[in-house]
């Protein structure tokens, strides 16, 4: 049995999970596998808020840091647009004169091996410092060190450090000390609670805001929907403008008085792999154009692409965080030149796991995707000084569960 039968039976075992939880499998296996997911689903909503009721009755206990802690998060796994708000809010902070460092925990990085850690666990070894991606000077690590959003996030935010560590508070530690930082980003944080933030912003995707209601594995939910009460902010992302009046009655219905806040991913440009060639939107008009993309909804990216005008002549999805082997390369550039495509588009997200020195028969592009405000303050700068330097800034109380 060789390696890559292994991974190609564990990536279809994995797709048919995803299939299976958004509604696009059927028959007796989706529906046996579906009721088997349920089950464990009650277990994992019983664990998720015996946890939450542990910290708010004080039973385990948080660790403040003694400076600004700005916690962004979801409910769900998958894609709500986050990375490009952390970014936007560690630029809007820096530009304030903070020191800003951004936490992550590095999903799908390369950690050290289980050997190692059980050695380390036996001699009694000094546990590791966290992963510095950026210094704040220069980037470190490549996205297999660091992960795919971390190395992101390193690279379009020079003067802010990133770090990566399953551990938040030891990665904030580290950075109050070794940089000087007095502000912290928990990216993806809303789950951690050892390191509670002073300000929770809660993202929901207004395209799929929760899901089919269930909460993991059955579906994409984390912790169940009445856990709203816990967001300090909730922004809307991936709006299209239009008001989802039951969408906010159900944010008011648990969180009464909630600040939302609704914006969009907006297209910026195209960014050619491995040049620094940068191509207006308008490039896109009347191309035959290819894609491919390793995200958790590449349906929302080829939306961008067709409605700026260009045709899809192929499309290649892979799983979300996917690591590109040769073969798939292969396959991707012989579709395209046998489609005759004039280029091919991929993700920001997915441009970060392409070999530097990847040869390109066909033009490779990403499409830069920024966050634009379009309800709940005039622009993003707004949005930061009012959440983040308010009068009377005070820590979120534990709710009741």
């Amino acid at each position: 049995m060789s390696s890559s039968w292994l991974k190609t039976k564990l990536n279809q075992f994995e797709q048919f999970g995803i299939d299976v939880i958004y509604g696009r499998a059927e028959g007796i296996r989706a529906t046996l596998f579906a009721a088997f997911l349920q089950a464990l689903s009650y277990l994992f909503s019983g664990i998720a808020q015996a946890r939450l009721w542990l910290y708010r009755k004080r039973i385990l206990h948080d660790q403040p840091l003694g400076c600004l802690v700005v916690v962004v998060g979801n409910l769900t796994v998958g894609g709500t647009g986050k990375t490009p708000v952390v970014e936007k809010f560690a630029r809007s902070l820096q530009e304030r004169g903070r020191k800003v460092a951004i936490l992550s925990r590095g999903y799908k990085s390369k950690s050290a091996s289980m050997g190692k850690k059980l050695a380390n666990w036996f001699t009694g070894a000094a546990e590791p410092p966290p992963r510095v991606v950026s210094n704040g000077e220069a980037v470190l690590l490549d996205s297999e060190l660091a992960g795919d959003e971390p190395f992101m996030l390193a690279r379009n935010l020079p003067g802010v450090v990133v770090l990566v560590d399953k551990n938040r508070v030891k990665s904030g530690t580290y950075a109050i000390r070794k940089f000087g930082c007095d502000t912290l980003i928990l990216d993806d944080g809303f789950q951690y609670l050892p390191l509670k933030g002073r300000l929770n912003l809660l993202l929901v995707d207004k395209t799929n805001p929760f899901g089919n209601g269930h909460l993991l594995p059955r579906g994409i939910l984390r912790e169940p929907i009445k856990h709203l009460k816990r967001a300090s902010y909730v922004f809307l992302t991936k709006s299209n403008g239009q008001r989802d009046a039951e969408l906010e009655e159900l944010i008011q219905e648990h969180n009464p008085g909630v600040d939302i806040i609704e914006c969009t991913h907006q297209p910026k440009f195209l960014q050619r792999f491995g040049s620094d060639e940068r191509m207006p939107l308008e490039f896109l008009k009347g191309k035959k154009v290819g894609a491919f993309s390793g995200i958790a909804t590449p349906e929302s990216f080829e939306k961008f692409l067709k409605d700026l005008g260009a045709t899809l002549t192929f499309t290649r999805r892979f799983l979300d965080h996917y690591r590109f082997t040769d073969e798939d390369y292969v396959s991707i550039f012989s579709e395209a030149m046998g489609k005759r495509v004039d280029f091919i588009v991929t993700t920001e997200k997915d441009s970060v796991r392409l070999p530097v020195d990847l040869p390109c028969p066909i033009p490779v592009y990403y499409l830069r995707l920024e966050i634009e405000i379009i309800r709940g303050a005039a622009d993003f700068q707004e949005a930061v000084g009012r959440i983040c330097f308010p009068e009377n800034g005070t820590a979120m109380p534990w709710p009741e569960a």
